[in-house]
């Protein structure tokens, strides 16, 4: 491991994440082959980076925020929409044991492929589509992170989480969101308010329309 991904660990530990699962999923995990050439010299800065496609990697503390609120097992199956760049698809394959992913974008679709193919990652499925919508076909998910900020939480995506599944989804306008925790028991569904974020747009059926 090299020094610059153990200052981001130092980093993480700082910002309060302590889950020590999620802490080894990004000591696992090379930033650097997740983003451009062009900004690599600041891939384990703890900062969001563009990855092309008008679209940006999340900082690494918000996606351990992510990782850490889920709190997973182990055994679950989940669902990310938004596979952008690939990294938090692979930070998820080292602590889940399924990952299903979704990316409407065609040039990201096929960059994310390959760095998650040679990440090694062996439990990733990959669909290139609107993940407003979901993807019924491998439901009910244990748990479903949505990586880009709607006007609502989309009705498919609660439909399709399994009893006791967990949702984070940012939801507000185009620039700044509210992170919201879904929780379904028993065919009841709660949501609360985890913390004010910032994500690109999420486009699609039950999202925003594309202009």
């Amino acid at each position: 491991m090299t020094g610059a991904r153990r200052r981001l660990l130092e980093t993480l530990r700082e910002k309060g994440i302590r889950d020590l699962s999620v802490l080894r999923a990004f000591e696992m995990t090379p930033r650097h082959a997740f983003v451009p050439t062009g900004v690599r010299h600041r891939a384990y800065e703890d900062s969001s980076l563009p990855i092309g496609s008008g679209q940006t990697i999340s900082q690494p503390s918000i996606h351990a925020r992510y990782l850490e609120i889920l709190a997973f097992k182990g055994g679950e199956r989940v669902l990310e929409i938004g596979t952008g760049s690939g990294y938090q698809t692979v930070l998820l394959s080292h602590l889940v044991a399924q990952v299903f992913t979704i990316e409407r974008i065609p040039a990201l679709y096929t960059m994310a492929r390959e760095a998650i193919q040679r990440a090694g990652a062996k439990n990733v499925s990959m669909l290139l589509g609107d993940g407003t919508v979901g993807w019924r076909e491998y439901s009910p998910y244990d748990a479903i992170l949505v990586s880009a900020g709607g006007p609502s939480v989309p009705q498919p995506l609660v439909d399709q989480l399994a009893d006791g599944g967990r949702m984070l989804v940012p939801v507000g306008g185009h620039e700044e969101q509210i992170l919201k925790l879904v929780t379904k028991r028993g065919g009841q569904v709660e949501t609360t308010d985890v913390a004010p974020v910032r994500f690109v747009p999420l486009y699609g059926t039950h999202g925003w329309e594309q202009q």
